[in-house]
């Protein structure tokens, strides 16, 4: 298979090496803004540095894969849906509704394939507790709670672009949370704190969040972030049932000391980013992605998926700036 992939940053890079890996890609094409940096990413990997999306996009790849500025994904969305490409996309689709369902509109009308990138989906750990959560392992589903705490704020000039904390960070959370559940969010209450480092009120940001969020079925689950988690990376959810009760991302890696006398110890190597924590669940989700451009599977995380996503944020930030509860049936859906 013939892959193109734009924007070889962090993530570009790490999937770039990824496919180049890959036994069904024999050839990869790689292009970024900075063509030094392109150029980087393809001696490393061996992938062919080429100068630019329009040439990516034309030059006979099989899909595309899209690890850009969030700024221009709804356009290379676009671009490879009206070319009849697959393409597989970090998420966001965009930082807001119009710019999300404009995109979804245009693979809509190409009849094209576009699969997000929530990398969690492919986590063994959260695997498993779908499987235990829908099997009926847990009983009666009553409370979920969720954490992701980045051990350290991004850089400055990334939060003013980034969409806030609900949109950037938690979105993955409230992705899991419909995932593993089966279930949908009715309403949500959030509340934020720009409390810590200046860089978040500068930003309009916060840089610590919580939301309840309230499912279909009654289950209550709350989802907290913040970006200054100095123990390390500690991405986490516990699933409390009438019968039993699970935690995901639970190992001898957690950023968590017991203050137990019997307790686990302070691990020895704590995770220190999401790139090491969730490493087999992007190559996962990589593989998946070629397996639905060879029409050997269905696609298992389509546009459709980020949407509901990013409505759950809307509705959070909704809900913190106005300081009250908010239904879902306020935020648009179409």
């Amino acid at each position: 298979m013939r892959i193109g992939l734009i924007g070889t940053g962090r993530i570009g890079s790490f999937h770039a090496g990824v496919l180049a890996r890959h036994p069904k890609v024999t050839s990869l094409a790689v292009t970024d803004m900075d063509p030094a940096r392109a150029a980087r990413t393809a001696a490393r990997t061996g992938a062919t540095a080429v100068a630019s999306a329009e040439e990516v996009i034309g030059a006979g790849v099989d899909a595309v894969v899209i690890t850009s500025a969030t700024s221009a994904h709804a356009d290379l969305i676009g671009r490879a849906a009206r070319a009849g490409l697959p393409a597989f996309c970090e998420k966001p689709i965009a930082l807001d509704l119009a710019g999300t369902l404009g995109a979804l509109r245009e693979v809509e009308r190409a009849g094209s394939v576009l699969q997000l990138g929530f990398m969690r989906r492919f986590d063994a750990g959260y695997a498993a507790a779908r499987t235990a959560v829908r099997g009926g392992a847990l009983g009666r589903l009553h409370t979920v709670r969720a954490a992701t705490s980045d051990p350290a704020p991004p850089p400055a000039a990334y939060l003013p672009l980034s969409g806030g904390l609900f949109r950037d960070c938690l979105v993955h959370d409230f992705d899991i949370l419909r995932w593993v559940t089966g279930r949908e969010v009715t309403e949500v209450y959030a509340t934020g704190s720009d409390a810590g480092p200046a860089v978040f009120r500068e930003a309009g940001d916060v840089g610590t969040a919580a939301a309840l969020l309230t499912l279909d079925d009654g289950t209550l689950a709350t989802a907290t972030a913040t970006r200054c988690n100095g123990a390390g990376y500690d991405v986490r959810m516990e699933l409390a049932g009438e019968r039993d009760q699970i935690a995901v991302g639970l190992d001898h890696r957690t950023p968590l000391t017991s203050t137990e006398p019997q307790g686990p110890p302070a691990p020895a190597k704590p995770w220190p980013g999401f790139l090491e924590r969730f490493a087999p669940a992007y190559e996962a989700e990589l593989d998946a992605f070629l397996g639905v451009v060879r029409g050997e599977r269905e696609n298992p995380c389509d546009g459709r998926e980020a949407l509901h996503a990013l409505r759950i944020a809307e509705a959070c930030e909704l809900s913190r700036a106005e300081r009250r509860p908010v239904r879902m049936t306020e935020i648009p859906e179409a």
